[in-house]
């Protein structure tokens, strides 16, 4: 399954956080590269420590608690702290999948990569090329959002972005270990949670609302890993 999720940040959390993100101190990101990743990464990171990062962090992970669409569709049981890349003069991150096991920096604690997320806050206008492009089971996708948006799909999902010839493309990325490993069983969960909410805003009465909410919950309960 892969979504666009928009405004998970209001414009005036992007203005804010890209004010603290154009003055960081963005170091060459192969430097937090595997082996084999440094062969095809070419961007800039913000280290881990980093107290920009986690001041911008800090306002991701409040907006992404509270976001109805981010939560039923990653259905999250732990979130990698959010990380941040800048894409200029050319830089790109050639095809690759994303480990399978991340550590949390700072401590003993490692998640699954069940769940690859992109936020952005550049604009699409602002830069040329930096495509996010992913290619599953659903086919290849070329996704350039609008600042505020983020970017949902599969951790298992062979991706890149593509080489940045003009301006900079400023995003967040993380991933999240969810309660659901399979992508199906998930992407399941998400459509049947959204049928019962439009229903729902139909008719608050309806008897068919317990039926259905029932069902999702007894599928989550077959499903889930906690």
């Amino acid at each position: 399954m892969l979504l666009d999720i928009p405004d998970v940040l209001s414009q005036d959390q992007v203005r804010h956080c890209r004010a603290l993100l154009e003055g960081a101190g963005w170091q060459d990101g192969r430097a937090t590269a595997g082996h084999q990743a440094q062969r095809v990464k070419s961007n800039q990171q913000l280290a881990p420590d980093d107290p920009v990062a986690a001041r911008v962090a800090e306002v991701v992970m409040q907006a992404l608690g509270t976001h109805p669409v981010f939560m039923s569709a990653a259905l999250p049981l732990k979130v990698l702290p959010p990380r941040f890349n800048r894409y200029a003069d050319g830089g790109a991150y050639r095809n690759h999948v994303d480990s399978a096991i991340l550590s949390v920096p700072g401590s003993g604690h490692r998640i699954r990569s069940d769940v690859s997320a992109t936020l952005f806050f550049s604009g699409p206008d602002e830069y040329d090329g930096g495509e996010l492009v992913v290619e599953d089971t659903y086919g290849t996708q070329r996704i350039k959002l609008r600042a505020g948006h983020l970017a949902l799909y599969p951790g298992t999902s062979l991706h890149r972005v593509e080489p940045v010839t003009r301006g900079a493309r400023i995003a967040s990325f993380f991933w999240v270990q969810s309660l659901v490993r399979e992508d199906a069983q998930r992407a399941m969960l998400y459509e049947l949670d959204g049928a019962i909410q439009s229903l729902l805003a139909r008719d608050p009465d309806s008897a068919e609302v317990p039926r259905l909410l029932g069902i999702y919950h007894n599928l989550l309960r077959r499903w889930s890993e906690t």
